[in-house]
């Protein structure tokens, strides 16, 4: 059998573990790890946990450590085409001969940790395990590690990391993490560990409130924005924004960063941050400001205010829930010049459906609802409903299928437009699984 069939042999045998079941038992993971020879032991790591952000704030610290000359590991999730995503390997994702190369690895010892325990090891926590033991074969020089849910019984939280990140915490994952912003900071909270040192983001009193307190508790050093690091100034500029940013080690100017909004800035102030306290800069030694430049110039995003088509403007963009989409809006607001924006939505069940689609009504002149192909999704009709209330009948369309809904925007977008259409725009939004829907359907 060849890689690529392997590899998608692989590929379908993960996912019958179930990408949304959750098990939160550390047992489980450290019982693979040991097994496996603890490659989480094998390189230190930065560890990430918050509600919006992590993703972006991953990817720009990985862009700055390989500036730095480092070799990276970089583990991330949801993916958007490929579970390779989740394993990146100094900036690309792992290779499908790696992937299969680790799985055989891993897979024996799994099925061992799976007779033992009442029912088998998720998606997330096997994907966990291929990724340390991909970065402990590599080897990487540091890891740079997001939760997947919360923190204190993430998969992930075997790391012990020196240096922990806190990008901004609200309301999501209720069910789970649950029912007030003090309850999920503090679920996010377990990453840190004894003698850590934390970044920590701008947080509403009530996330702050647990997070300094559990640093108290364990003898961590924090570093908060608005205080020890932040964003000085930002001014929009062709395909990005430059910025100043106060770091650890003092103040970094003509920073320039292909990606747009001011929830971007502020993660790469985070993301500088956890550079500098990594490396040891503090407040009487700065880290190389050339450096820093070349590394955030090189940064991207994927499906977060990514254009994948012009005339007019496509753009995917993975806000979904009402803290994603507010930053979401004002980036719109700010930097966009849109004549007509036409949006297309579809959401998870389990989502503040309403929430989301009051605050894209006053920036998009019509909505066109859809469902995504996760099993979670809310059915089309339902969150047209929701649609119907927030934006009335006229603006609303229903397309169940995510191509038909797409077409059916640039439609919508067009009418009424004479000549020109570089002032006319579609954004695909609601969900991460809608924008890897769309992204598959767009970027071929």
């Amino acid at each position: 059998m060849t890689d690529r069939a392997e590899f998608a042999s692989i590929d379908a045998e993960l996912a019958q573990r179930g990408f949304t079941r959750m098990v939160f038992d550390l047992g489980r993971i450290e019982q693979l790890l040991d097994l496996l020879g603890s490659p989480q032991r094998a390189y230190p790591a930065i560890h990430l946990t918050g509600t919006n952000g992590k993703t972006s704030t991953a990817r720009m610290i990985d862009s700055l450590l390989r500036a730095f000359g480092l070799h990276t590991g970089r583990y991330t999730s949801p993916h958007l085409e490929t579970v390779r995503e989740r394993i990146s390997l100094d900036g690309e994702p792992v290779s499908e001969e790696r992937f299969v190369s680790t799985y055989r690895e891993v897979a024996p010892l799994a099925e061992l940790v799976d007779q033992k325990s009442t029912e088998p090891l998720t998606y997330f926590e096997m994907t966990t395990a291929l990724a340390f033991a991909t970065f402990a074969d590599a080897p990487v020089d540091v890891s740079v590690v997001e939760v997947g849910l919360g923190g204190a019984e993430d998969a992930t939280n075997v790391l012990s990391a020196g240096v922990c990140v806190l990008t901004p915490i609200g309301l999501d994952h209720t069910e789970w993490l649950g029912d007030t912003v003090e309850d999920i900071a503090l679920a996010k909270a377990g990453i840190i560990h004894p003698g850590a040192t934390v970044v920590l983001a701008a947080q509403e009193e009530e996330a702050a409130r647990p997070i300094l307190e559990r640093c108290v508790e364990v003898g961590a050093t924090v570093a908060r924005e608005g205080s020890e690091f932040g964003v000085l100034r930002r001014a929009v500029a062709i395909g990005g924004q430059v910025l100043t940013l106060q770091g650890l080690g003092g103040v970094y100017e003509d920073i320039f960063i292909p990606l747009h909004g001011a929830h971007q800035a502020q993660n790469a102030a985070v993301a500088l941050a956890a550079v500098e306290a990594f490396l040891g800069a503090g407040a009487n030694r700065q880290i190389v400001v050339d450096t820093v430049r070349e590394g955030f110039a090189a940064a991207s995003s994927p499906g977060r205010l990514e254009r994948v088509r012009s005339a007019p403007t496509i753009l995917l963009d993975g806000a979904h829930n009402p803290h994603g989409m507010a930053a979401t809006v004002t980036a719109l607001q700010e930097e966009f010049a849109f004549s007509r924006l036409v949006a297309v939505v579809g959401v998870l069940a389990d989502k503040d459906a309403e929430s989301l689609l009051e605050l894209l009504e006053p920036v998009v002149d019509a909505i066109v609802v859809t469902r995504n192909t996760s099993p979670r999704a809310m059915p089309a009709e339902e969150l047209a409903g929701l649609a119907v209330e927030v934006f009335g009948p006229d603006r609303v369309e229903l397309a169940p299928e995510l191509p038909d809904a797409i077409e059916a925007a640039v439609g919508l977008a067009e009418s009424d437009v004479q000549g020109e259409l570089s002032g006319v725009g579609v954004l695909v939004t609601g969900s991460v699984v809608t924008v890897a829907d769309a992204r598959r359907l767009l970027k071929k």
